[in-house]
């Protein structure tokens, strides 16, 4: 989805920004992901970022805890959509702009947690589709195959053909219902065709032990 203020650098996106810890939640560069926020310390951070250019950081936290620890990689986003809902919850979507790495987390006095952050290590999210060449499409597209017959899950196939390399890599691993590890690996990855192999082997994985699940004691 395309935004109104595009990014085109690591030095166009804030480097003090708020941070929103979701465990198995994953945003990638250029990306939706709508949030249902409920929370009145996030619900002020929705409220913040709305006065000011709207960027929140999406990562994951690494324990369940009420201040974790957070994972040192990041995506940040923009609200690119807002509603209220009349119930005091918030509904938005984040559009990713790109990964981040945490270099301290800042002593403020707001509920939510903000975080001085580093984009300079992911500069080519900043360039839409950068490496789609390099991507095994046939690989993925069985995989992806594989998995939709395992599990009796109905495919837009024609849509998936249409789909852009970068947009179907990104879209297939911020769907993909895989754990909080799995998804911080996918979002770790160097580059595009990497991510693509990620998700390849993460989910020959769990085929693999869902088959292996599935077979009766001898």
């Amino acid at each position: 989805m395309s935004i109104n203020i595009p990014y085109l650098g690591p030095e166009q996106v804030p480097s003090l920004i708020p941070v929103f810890p979701l465990a198995g939640a994953l945003l990638l560069p250029r990306g939706q992901l709508p949030l249902n926020i409920f929370e009145p310390r996030y619900l002020a951070m929705v409220e913040a970022a709305l006065r000011g250019e709207r960027v929140i950081g999406l990562i994951q936290p690494a324990a369940d805890e009420a201040a974790p620890a957070l994972a040192p990689i990041g995506c940040a986003g923009r609200i690119t959509q807002f509603a209220e809902t009349g119930d005091g919850r918030y509904l938005v979507t984040l559009t990713g702009i790109a990964r981040f790495r945490i270099l301290e987390e800042a002593a403020v006095s707001t509920p939510y947690r903000q975080c001085r952050v580093d984009f300079s290590g992911f500069a080519s999210d900043f360039t839409p589709r950068a490496g789609e060449d390099a991507v095994d499409r046939d690989s993925v597209l069985k995989t992806l195959r594989e998995f939709a017959d395992a599990n009796d899950l109905q495919i837009d196939w024609q849509s998936i053909r249409e789909a852009p390399n970068e947009a179907l890599v990104n879209a297939l691993s911020m769907l993909s219902p895989y754990g909080p590890r799995e998804k911080q690996a996918l979002l770790e990855a160097p580059n595009l065709k990497r991510r693509a192999e990620v998700l390849v082997a993460i989910t020959e994985v769990e085929l693999a032990r869902a088959k292996g699940a599935s077979r009766p004691l001898q």
